[in-house]
């Protein structure tokens, strides 16, 4: 293998790009898709309710609300456990924003605990610690498509009379000792964007058991307009609709929920080989000093949306930023997962500061985030292995 870095003038490892994520769409997709553009319904039609019963069977819940996109998703759950202004929401800060914004948009206020050093995931101790009498809900967040600790969250959530909002945007085809993700909280979000275990372009879905919750999200999607006879408040006629909530536009399409019902068939296969690849990196990364491999906690199965690696950098002879650009010169499409989101401009405006949750802190300087999606070919997987070996061979102190 060539040892002059890319950056330096070297040969990259690859010679095309791989992106750190992207979508497996083959041809029984397409025809899915192709056949419900030639059916009666674009928008609002069967399909929705068809991926919303397989969804539902899946992860081992009753109800399920497919929507636009994980965002709103979020945004409907906080509205059907009645977040309202000034009501606290506890969650993680290494996360996507949507997680802490969807508590905004109801008017309430995200308060951020730590995460567990270990797994990532937001720490339960942390959360009780920072539970007020204004706190009403918990959502966090299975980060990487690794479970939260649901027995501990559970048990605070239960004492404290909290609802339980978990935010499984990666953890489609996760399991918390034995059971599927999406059968243990309140409501539990997914996302369907390209990069996720499974796509219809964009889309969310929330999972509960709980019939009220499911009224509030379906009606919260459609404008807060019913024609159901059974929720108004009088009936004039077969035109008639009655506006009850203050809802959005949050629909997803017909076409949308086709693909999803299609690329729901391969997930057991997606996730498959996510874990294969991952097996591959633990292996080749387990003897680098260098390099701190995900933990995956026992009893959980991670379904590996994203792939981490932690830094040592007291052993390297550079920051996190040369390491990330030199591996993107060798044409391997890395990431960061994520800017803590109180380290946002508009968070900080709003006064969160930074020092609020030192192990995310500490934790966002080291990490990158490496190819991992189940299109990936092994010589893709190796690619990676020996672009990181490369790349930290080099920086070695």
């Amino acid at each position: 293998m060539e040892k002059t870095l890319a950056i330096n003038g070297g040969k990259p490892v690859r010679d095309r790009y791989l992106p750190y994520g992207q979508q497996w769409i083959d041809e029984k997709d397409i025809q899915a898709v192709v056949d419900a553009l030639r059916s009666d319904y674009l928008t609002t039609g069967p399909k929705i309710r068809e991926f919303e019963e397989k969804i539902a069977a899946y992860v081992g819940g009753k109800y399920a609300v497919a929507v636009s996109n994980g965002t709103t998703a979020l945004h409907a759950a906080c509205f059907a456990a009645g977040i309202q202004q000034g009501d606290e929401v506890i969650t993680t800060p290494m996360t996507f924003a949507a997680s802490a914004n969807c508590v905004l948009y109801q008017g309430g206020i995200p308060v951020f605990a730590d995460i567990d050093p270990y797994t990532y995931n937001i720490d339960p101790k942390d959360i009780e610690r920072k539970i007020t009498n204004r706190t009403k809900a918990i959502i966090p967040v299975d980060f990487t498509g690794q479970p939260v600790d649901h027995d501990a969250i559970k048990e605070i959530a239960e004492a404290y009379g909290l609802v339980v909002i978990e935010d499984a945007a990666h953890a489609l085809g996760a399991e918390y000792k034995g059971r599927k993700i999406g059968s243990l909280a309140a409501m539990t979000e997914f996302s369907f964007h390209p990069v996720k275990h499974i796509t219809t372009g964009e889309g969310g879905v929330i999972v509960t058991d709980n019939k009220d919750y499911y009224e509030k999200l379906s009606l919260f999607r459609t404008h807060g307009i019913t024609r159901d006879p059974a929720l108004m408040t009088k009936n004039e006629g077969p035109w008639y609709y009655e506006q009850l909530e203050l809802g959005n536009n949050y629909r997803i399409t017909d076409i949308q929920c086709a693909l999803g019902i299609s690329q729901l068939q391969e997930l057991a296969g997606f996730v498959k080989r996510r874990r294969e690849i991952v097996r591959k990196y633990n292996e080749a990364f387990q003897n680098i000093e260098e390099i701190i491999t995900p933990y995956e906690k026992e009893g959980c199965h991670s379904s590996w949306h994203l792939y981490i690696i932690q830094l040592d950098l007291e052993r390297l002879s550079v920051g996190r930023r040369e390491i990330f650009e030199a591996l993107k010169a060798e044409n391997i499409g890395v990431n960061v997962h994520y800017i803590p989101v109180h380290y946002h401009p508009y968070y900080q405006r709003l006064g969160y500061k930074r020092g609020i949750c030192p192990h995310a802190e500490a934790l966002y300087e080291r990490i990158i985030t490496l190819p991992l999606f189940p299109k990936m070919s092994d010589k893709d997987a190796e690619d990676v292995i020996d672009a990181v070996h490369k790349v930290i061979s080099y920086f070695r102190k």
